[in-house]
């Protein structure tokens, strides 16, 4: 699971940014895309982080930090998504891996408390 939720967080990022090469440059669409490519590269970073924790405190608080940045992410595609008429299925494609990613972060941190 961790391996395969390593590659889904890196992949995650890469849709992103692939995304954004597509977004057309523009001052409005310029603030979008800068927030999406911090939010959805601390994705998987945090992830990786979370998985170098020193404890189980530690690990939770990493995977909060995933957490908040998935869903940070998914915001940036919702805006995406109502301003832009290209990409849509694409986009929406990926507002559900973040989803799924925010899901699944949450899962781990209640089990993680668990532990404690």
């Amino acid at each position: 699971m961790t391996q395969d939720l390593k590659a889904r967080t890196k992949n995650f990022t890469l849709d992103c940014l692939a995304l954004c090469t597509k977004i057309p440059k523009s001052r409005e669409f310029d603030s979008i895309v800068r927030q999406l490519i911090r939010s959805s590269s601390s994705v998987g970073a945090n992830y990786r982080a979370a998985n170098r924790a020193k404890s189980d405190r530690d690990f939770i608080n990493k995977l909060k930090i995933v957490e908040e940045e998935a869903d940070e992410s998914m915001f940036w595609l919702e805006i995406l998504l109502e301003i832009n008429l290209n990409n849509i299925e694409n986009i929406k494609t990926l507002i559900n891996e973040s989803d799924e990613l925010v899901a699944i972060t949450v899962a781990s941190i209640k089990t993680a408390r668990k532990r404690l």
